[in-house]
């Protein structure tokens, strides 16, 4: 998720295509539509959780050679200087052709295997969070799977870029109920196949990565005061009312990517900036505040803060209310972008890597975006 203005003529379509899906439904999708809405002015309007007993083991993550520069885009119309003012990006990564999201989870599982001394025989749940899976179907996950050698059920998470923070939880909830030991969560996207090289406004903000986490059980309880390892708090939550501020209209069964509509660029994401900017910040800012509380941590004790990294003025904007010192903000997007789904675990794999986190550590973690969805979590390290 990232600040940027649709062209009017794709708004314009945008709104059409959500304006007949709501009329295709009649008086019972417009109610559903209302109903969501209403849900969303609620006090919580997350879903609030914990899952005691489980820690992050190691981290890995892995994004493609190709870097692209600011100043490689001025060919296409881009302005450098707007996309540092606006965004804080300097430069992003770019998959090869010949690569897919399923290879850049492998490199990027391999590297947190080798980092947590594990093989995949001992992988016995495997997570992937991606909007840019290598088909519909099968999953990216099973591929991954596949070429892993693991005997282990393998799924797809959709939820853009909250989606390794539902990821995330999900394990852990599989951990702390007994029915997992090993758990591979990966959050891999290939932006750049996403967006339309046309629009200046959205192409520059956009990179390719893959980050992993491998989660297991602690082997010190997380209700001690000396710190055993778990979320000890989370919320995750959806506003589907806010669907249109970020959607791929074309591609799916409400809109098949005929050839009218790849012609039209519908296959291509669309967003409306403005919107999703206020929503960030306000939903960090509610969620944040509510997943502190019931943990009854102060923002003075966080380690480390690591947001979804969509854009500098959303995290400077989101954290603001947060009392937190700016070096205890994680930012690396000035080097990748915004890599949606990859964003939070190749943050936490930078971090760790370079000596930021001991066991612990307080660590909030917040990903949002399209969905509307989002997943704020406390994660004692």
């Amino acid at each position: 998720m990232s600040e940027s203005t649709p062209t009017a003529s794709r708004e314009s379509g945008m709104e059409n295509n959500l304006n007949a899906a709501a009329s295709t439904g009649g008086q019972a999708g417009q109610s559903k539509r209302a109903d969501a809405c209403d849900a969303a002015k609620l006090e919580t309007r997350g879903r609030m959780g914990t899952a005691l007993g489980v820690r992050v083991l190691a981290t890995g993550s892995y994004v493609p050679d190709q870097i692209v520069t600011n100043e490689d885009l001025a060919e296409l119309g881009c302005d450098s200087d707007w996309i540092v003012r606006r965004t804080g990006i300097l430069r992003r990564r770019r998959a090869a052709d010949n690569q897919a999201t399923s290879d850049l989870c492998y490199e990027a599982a391999l590297r947190c295997m080798d980092n947590a001394k594990v093989s995949p025989s001992a992988i016995d749940l495997i997570i992937v969070a991606t909007i840019t899976p290598d088909h519909p179907t099968p999953s990216t996950a099973c591929h991954l799977q596949r070429r892993l050698g693991a005997v282990a059920p393998a799924m797809d998470i959709n939820a853009a870029c909250a989606g390794f923070m539902y990821a995330m939880t999900t394990a852990s909830q599989f951990i702390a109920a007994g029915n997992a030991k090993c758990v591979l969560v990966i959050g891999a996207d290939l932006m750049s196949r996403t967006v339309d090289p046309k629009d200046i406004k959205t192409y520059p903000l956009f990179g390719d990565a893959a980050g992993a986490v491998i989660m297991t059980p602690d082997d010190q309880d997380a209700s001690d005061s000396e710190g055993g390892s778990g979320l000890l708090s989370y919320q995750i939550g959806s506003e589907g009312c806010g669907g249109e501020m970020l959607c791929i209209p074309a591609g799916g069964t409400r809109q098949p990517l005929t050839p009218d509509a790849y012609a039209e660029g519908q296959q291509y994401l669309t967003m409306d900036g403005r919107s999703v900017f206020k929503w960030a910040v306000r939903v960090f800012d509610e969620s944040a505040k509510q997943v502190l509380d019931a943990a009854g941590v102060g923002a003075d004790q966080l380690e480390l803060v690591v947001l979804h990294q969509a854009n500098q003025r959303i995290i400077d904007s989101a954290v603001s209310g947060l009392n937190v010192t700016a070096e205890k903000v994680f930012v690396n997007l000035d080097e990748y972008g915004n890599t949606s789904g990859a964003s939070i675990p190749l943050a936490l794999d930078e971090a760790v890597q370079g000596g930021r986190l001991k066991r612990g550590d307080y660590v909030l973690l917040c990903g949002f975006g399209a969905g509307l969805a989002w997943g704020t979590a406390l994660l004692r390290w």
